[in-house]
């Protein structure tokens, strides 16, 4: 049987076995034997998580269980790229690339994995 939270309102969280037949019913407080609601407790990383990290959680969610082949005929749709696509097709409009103070290569925003060639 799984572990399922509670929250009495006045003792607070507390947790019980239940079956998954049971696990939408209210269940009586340990302490003042009160009828509790079950509720679902979030680790708090994923509470403070920014609009930006879960969208980019996600689709990587998304893409786990939904993933995008590439085929020929969605390359030969896929002919307009986006700005940020990747591909490595040149792109109309002034280069990213950058010399710091010291001579080496900077590519602010473009792959940071990359160092130099």
């Amino acid at each position: 049987m799984p572990v399922y939270d509670y929250k009495c309102r006045e003792h607070g969280l507390f947790n019980t076995l239940a079956t998954m037949a049971d696990s939408a019913k209210p269940v009586e407080c340990p302490t003042c034997k009160v009828l509790s609601p079950r509720v679902i407790v979030l680790p708090p990383e994923i509470v403070a998580l920014n609009a930006a990290d879960r969208a980019a959680q996600d689709r990587n969610e998304k893409s786990r269980h939904e993933p995008v082949f590439s085929t020929a005929d969605r390359r030969a749709h896929d002919k307009e790229h986006s700005r940020a696509c990747g591909c490595g097709s040149p792109k109309p409009g002034k280069s990213m690339l950058f010399y710091t103070a010291d001579g080496k290569k900077m590519f602010p925003s473009m792959r940071p994995w990359m160092i130099s060639h």
